[in-house]
């Protein structure tokens, strides 16, 4: 039996050939603004993040593989102080030690 639908086919997926260097230039980019974002969690969280995950995939390239380990180990650093900074805000907001505002 033939059908008179028209067959069509999914394009296939390519990798993301070429653009490791753009990827660990991004993450060494994201982990310089990460190490200033990090007293700002909403900011400093999501950056570390994206950061951290650039970096990985920025490492299959072997040349630009020691900047894609600096990129990670900032985004690290900021994404750790991030979440230190926002555990010390929520202990400090349940606790009523934070910023009282005048009444």
């Amino acid at each position: 039996m033939e059908s008179n639908q028209p067959e069509f086919s999914s394009p296939p997926s390519a990798p993301l050939k070429g653009n490791e260097r753009t990827m660990a230039i991004a993450s060494l980019v994201l982990g310089v603004i990460n190490l200033c974002a990090w007293f700002f969690p909403i900011c400093g969280l999501p950056l570390g993040f994206i950061g951290i995950v650039l970096g990985v995939m920025g490492m299959k390239d072997q040349s630009q593989k020691t900047m894609a380990i600096a990129g990670i180990a900032l985004c690290s650093i900021g994404l750790i102080l991030a979440c230190i900074n926002s555990a010390f805000g929520a202990y400090m907001g349940f606790t009523g030690q934070g910023f009282q505002f005048p009444q």
